[in-house]
C-alpha cells in the first residue's frame, strides 16, 4: 500500500520528508516553499533545513512546514545538525548542488532515499572545473532521482552517473502582482515617469549584477541604441557585485541605461516596459522570462540553457555574448509593433502550457510514492 496518494489532493499521509535548501536562487527557495505548501495541503509532514535568514524570506513556517535553521556551510557541525533533522525522515529532497552534497554526507549510512532538484548550474574554470565534476558526480550517484529543471540538466545529471534522471515540473510559484495589459495608456504612466522613460521605450533587464547575465554585452548594444529617436531606455533592477563597474561604464559612455538596484514592483515596471531582455550565458527556468510572456511583454533572449524550450517561438532568441544580434534584434521589435503584439499574444498561449503549482506537487509526490512504497514480497 502506497505511502502517499498523489492523485487525490485532500489525500492523508503519515509521510515525512525534509526539503534542504542550501543559499538559495530566488527561484528555487520560491520553489521549496511552493513545494513545501502543496506537500502539507496533502498531509505530507515537511520540515525544511535552510539557513534562518531564508525563513525570514519566504517563511516556510507560514505554509505549515517546520524549519530547522542549518547554516549553509559545509562544515561538520552543519552536516551534524543536517544529520539530526534527517533522523526519522521517510525520503529528504535536496534543492542544489551543495545543499545535495551535504544532504548525501547527512545520509551516509542510512537507507533514507535522496530526491535531488537540479535548478541550475554551476561554472568553474582549471582545477575549480574538475573538483566540480568530482561533487556533481557524488552527488548524482548518491541520488536515487535526480530531477532537473531543464532538458540539458537532466542530460549533465545523466552523464555525471545518476540512475534516474527526469525532467521536472517546475512551476513559476508566485507571480508578482499580476497586472491588467488590456489598458496600457491608465496602467503605465506612472512606472514610466519614474524611470524617466516618459515618451520614449522602455527596456527591463531584471537580475543579480554578476557576470553570468551577461550585463556587460547588454551595455555594448545599449551603444547602438543611442542612434535611435527617441532615445530607449533601459532599466536593470537588481544588485551585485559587478554594480560598480557598470554604473562606470553607464556614465563614461553616457549609455541611456539606469541600474535601480533591488525593486519590490519589478512586476509593474515589467508590465510597463515595451521589450524585456535577458542576456544571461546560462538560465533554466529563468523567472523574468516567465513573467515576460505571462504580462504579454515580447521578450528578447539568449538561446541558451533551458530557454528555447521555455519559450518555444513566443520570443526572439538571440546568440549569447553577441551584442550586434541583441541591438538588431531589440532595433526590429520598437520599429515593428506587429511583430511585438503577436510576440505577446504567443507568450500567453505559450505559459498556459508550463506546469501549475499543483502538476508540480503531483509529479514530485509520484517520485516520493515510487520511492517509500514497501518492497512486494516474491
Amino acid at each position: 500500500m502506497s505511502l502517499v496518494s498523489s492523485h487525490s489532493p485532500h489525500g492523508q499521509s503519515s509521510l515525512r520528508t525534509v526539503q534542504v535548501l542550501g543559499g538559495g536562487s530566488a527561484g528555487s527557495s520560491a520553489h521549496v516553499r511552493s513545494l513545501a505548501s502543496g506537500l502539507v495541503a496533502r498531509g505530507v509532514r515537511v520540515t525544511v533545513c535552510a539557513p534562518a535568514e531564508a525563513d525570514r524570506t519566504y517563511d516556510f513556517r507560514g505554509v505549515g512546514a517546520e524549519h530547522v535553521p542549518v547554516p549553509r556551510s559545509g562544515d561538520p557541525a552543519s552536516v551534524a545538525a543536517l544529520r539530526a533533522a534527517c533522523a526519522d525522515a521517510d525520503l529528504v529532497h535536496a534543492h542544489g548542488l551543495h545543499a545535495s552534497l551535504r544532504a548525501a554526507l547527512a545520509l551516509s549510512g542510512r537507507r533514507t532515499p535522496l530526491v535531488v532538484t537540479w535548478h541550475t548550474r554551476a561554472e568553474a574554470e582549471g582545477t575549480r572545473a574538475h573538483l566540480l565534476r568530482l561533487l556533481e558526480r557524488r552527488v548524482a550517484k548518491a541520488a536515487a532521482v535526480v530531477l532537473g529543471t531543464s532538458s540539458d540538466l537532466v542530460d549533465r545529471a545523466r552523464s555525471r552517473g545518476a540512475r534516474d534522471a527526469r525532467l521536472a515540473a517546475v512551476a513559476l510559484p508566485v507571480l508578482r502582482k499580476p497586472v491588467d495589459r488590456e489598458d496600457p495608456d491608465r496602467l503605465r504612466p506612472k512606472a514610466r515617469a519614474e524611470l524617466g522613460a516618459t515618451g520614449r521605450p522602455l527596456l527591463m533587464s531584471v537580475g543579480s549584477l554578476d557576470r553570468q547575465r551577461g550585463y556587460e554585452v547588454l551595455l555594448d548594444a545599449a551603444r547602438a541604441w543611442r542612434r535611435l529617436d527617441p532615445v530607449p531606455l533601459l532599466v536593470i533592477a537588481g544588485e551585485g557585485p559587478l554594480r560598480t563597474v557598470l554604473q562606470r561604464r553607464i556614465e563614461d559612455e553616457e549609455l541611456p541605461v539606469r541600474l535601480v538596484g533591488r525593486r519590490d514592483d519589478v512586476g509593474e515596471l515589467l508590465a510597463a516596459a515595451d521589450l524585456a531582455l535577458l542576456t544571461s550565458s546560462w538560465e533554466s527556468r529563468s523567472v523574468l522570462a516567465q513573467e515576460a510572456l505571462h504580462a504579454r511583454v515580447p521578450l528578447v533572449a539568449t538561446a541558451v540553457g533551458g530557454i528555447p524550450e521555455l519559450v518555444g517561438d513566443a520570443a526572439e532568441l538571440v546568440p549569447y555574448g553577441d551584442a550586434e544580434a541583441l541591438a538588431a534584434a531589440v532595433v526590429r521589435l520598437l520599429d515593428d509593433p506587429g511583430r511585438r503584439e503577436l510576440l505577446g499574444e504567443k507568450g500567453v498561449r505559450q505559459a498556459a502550457g508550463w506546469p501549475t503549482e499543483d502538476e508540480t506537487v503531483a509529479q514530485v509526490l509520484s517520485v516520493y510514492d515510487e520511492l517509500t512504497q514497501p518492497t512486494p514480497l516474491p
